[in-house]
């Protein structure tokens, strides 16, 4: 029998062949499937590196490693993925929570004074993590959350039940069933790769629900209608915040600038990257 030092170090090498992976992740992501297909923590794996697997172990450990090794995201092999610091539950019928996307809450919550009353909108909330994030870190604030997609929908609100989370939950097509009602501050993270990206057949993003991913030609199509459509769905002095491409920053400023938004600006990752731009609507 091998021990779990010695299973571990074997699916790092396969991950790093296999997946390209670099050896840090590779090591990782091998420690993260053995603790979820073993039931144990990280310091467990740690404390008993020596020991000798059972054959059932290793087989459960092996069965997870060739779905990983067939490109299954770890996040929906184990059902989970942490995002500002919670967990949140995730399945293939939501993409999955990403650190860029941090970027997107941040600037929320430094428009969101805290213990005042506010209203904010979540366009496509998919699991559910902005929203979620939003309402814990700003009790007052009464947060709604739309996606068309039913099944995306009961993950979210799995999520904000098990995080104890106050958010309502609407099925829309974006602004569909919202009527005249109007935000104080409405996010996006809305679909923006363009249609024939080659990105789009590689990696976890293959197993992601490809109408999360892509939106048209220039994948602008939403990020347009969203801009235009927002505008009626903002109080006076509202802000709209949008999650873009990593070279979509110039082409989101000048949507929000020809449909009226003034002083659209936009805001840098830790990489330096342009992610988020918004915007505020006119008084």
């Amino acid at each position: 029998m091998t021990t779990v030092a010695g299973l571990l170090e074997q699916a790092a090498a396969r991950l790093a062949t296999d997946l390209g992976l670099a050896k840090r992740e590779a090591r990782l992501e091998a420690r993260v499937l053995a603790a979820h297909a073993w039931a144990v923590t990280p310091a467990w794996l740690i404390a008993h590196d020596t020991d000798a697997l059972p054959t059932e172990q290793a087989a459960a450990f092996d069965a997870l490693l060739a779905r990983r090794l067939a490109g299954e995201p770890v996040a929906y092999l184990t059902g989970s993925r942490e995002f500002f610091g919670r967990p949140f539950v995730v399945t293939p019928d939501v993409l999955i929570p990403r650190h860029d996307t941090e970027l997107l809450v941040e600037r929320a919550l430094a428009q969101i004074p805290p213990g005042r009353p506010t209203t904010v909108l979540d366009l496509g909330t998919g699991s559910g993590c902005v929203a979620i994030t939003l309402a814990l870190e700003r009790p007052q604030a009464r947060v709604t959350a739309v996606d068309r997609s039913p099944a995306a929908l009961a993950v979210a609100q799995r999520n904000a039940a098990l995080l104890g989370a106050d958010v309502e939950f609407l099925t829309s097509d974006w602004f569909e069933a919202l009527a005249f009602r109007r935000f104080d501050c409405i996010v996006g993270n809305p679909p923006y790769v363009a249609a024939g990206d080659p990105h789009l057949s590689r990696g976890d993003v293959r197993f992601e629900p490809a109408a999360a991913l892509a939106s048209g030609p220039d994948g602008l199509d939403d990020l347009r209608h969203l801009i235009e459509a927002a505008r009626d769905h903002l109080v006076p002095g509202g802000l709209l915040l949008l999650e873009h491409g990593y070279d979509q920053a110039p082409a989101v400023r000048a949507l929000l600038s020809a449909h009226g938004y003034p002083r659209s600006r936009s805001w840098t990752d830790l990489a330096g990257i342009e992610r988020v731009s918004g915007a505020e609507v006119s008084e």
